[in-house]
């Protein structure tokens, strides 16, 4: 069937994917979990307050139906959505087992459906533009059949199905997970998928743990309690670069997740707020100098100041001019974006690690 996921956006717009719709507001019951649920529309008021976007220049995500999620998730595991207590112990929050499973259809699974939907979206805006990114998503603790880890819907492996099914010329992915916990989801889900090769840099005692998941990963870097940034910063630029001289893909979805901030709750490793937007940088300079095109989603970050980072981030991203350079040519249509990319590749090779 074609999704309406797919239907190409505005043209004068940014590959930048979000909805308001994203943010989990319900009777403070949001706020029994670390996570800051309304971080995404944070990052986004950053960047409209530093002017480098505005509602009508970036992408409006939409909620990805059954029939979409049905490409990666079994019917069998959609049904177990409709008992909250199965939402309360894959969210982490407890309270949510009693309430009516319509409220939490749609006060908490709506908006992990519509931020499923973006990362979706944002896989072929990728291929379209040479870069994505969604302020959502990066949900890779979920695979075919189980969710976990406040991740309900396995947005990373739906969006390289639906790129793999549906758009011509791509056919091989690369995973790199940065986030501070296992991928285990989309491990499960690509375990003996030669088109996808997957890099994982986790703190090794933490959740999830999965044994059986970590047979997946071609690129292991388990890291050890409180990795500060230099030996961190060394070993993903170090497992990046080989990971993209090893294996040629025709997208790169980076799970870029900010669990990995000094202080988080949940991580357990000692990354500055710079050390992240150094990070973010090393995997954007690697996927463009290559001219592969690459999607990213924030997935985890326990923190009230991650939402600044990740708007630092992008905002560096752009002035470095490792992003933006297509926004220009978004009136044009993708094969002028091409070009321009092509012509670009001399100044990006030129970029190497500051």
């Amino acid at each position: 069937h074609r999704t309406e996921l797919y239907e190409d956006p505005p043209s004068g717009c940014w590959p930048i994917v979000y909805s308001p719709d994203y943010n989990i507001t319900f009777m403070g019951l949001e706020k029994l979990h670390p996570f800051d649920a309304g971080k995404w529309g944070k990052v986004i008021n950053f960047l409209k307050e530093e002017k480098l976007i505005a509602d009508d220049l970036i992408v409006q995500a939409r909620e990805a139906t059954d029939e979409d999620l049905l490409v990666v998730h079994t019917r069998r595991y959609l049904n177990k959505l409709k008992w909250s207590f199965v939402v309360a112990t894959i969210t982490e929050i407890p309270p949510v087992a009693f309430l009516p499973n319509f409220v939490v259809q749609r006060k908490v699974l709506k908006p992990l459906r519509t931020q499923t939907g973006g990362t979706i979206m944002a896989g072929k805006l990728a291929v379209d533009r040479g870069w994505a990114i969604n302020v959502g998503g990066g949900f890779h603790h979920c695979s075919s059949d189980k969710g976990g880890g406040f991740c309900a819907y396995a947005d990373i492996t739906l969006a390289i199905k639906f790129l793999f099914e549906r758009v011509q010329g791509v056919s091989r992915a690369t995973i790199i997970d940065l986030d501070a916990h296992q991928g285990n989801g989309h491990e499960r889900d690509f375990m003996d998928d030669p088109r996808v090769y997957i890099m994982d840099a986790y703190n090794r005692y933490i959740y999830p743990g999965d044994g059986f998941a970590k047979r997946a990963i071609k690129r292991k870097v388990e890291l050890e309690w409180g990795t500060e940034d230099t030996e961190y910063l060394q070993k993903v630029h170090t497992h990046v670069e080989g990971a993209l001289n090893e294996f040629k893909p025709d997208i790169v979805v980076y799970n870029a997740g900010t669990d990995i901030l000094d202080g988080d709750p949940l991580g357990g490793l000692a990354i500055s707020p710079q050390g992240i937007v150094k990070r973010d940088e090393v995997v954007f300079r690697a996927a463009r100098s290559r001219r592969i095109p690459i999607l990213m989603v924030t997935s985890g970050g326990y923190q009230k100041r991650t939402a600044r980072i990740i708007a630092d981030s992008i905002l560096n991203l752009h002035s470095l001019g490792l992003l933006g350079r297509e926004r220009a040519a978004c009136a044009l249509g993708s094969s002028s974006v091409e070009q321009m990319v092509r012509d670009s590749a001399k100044d990006f090779s030129n970029l190497s690690l500051q």
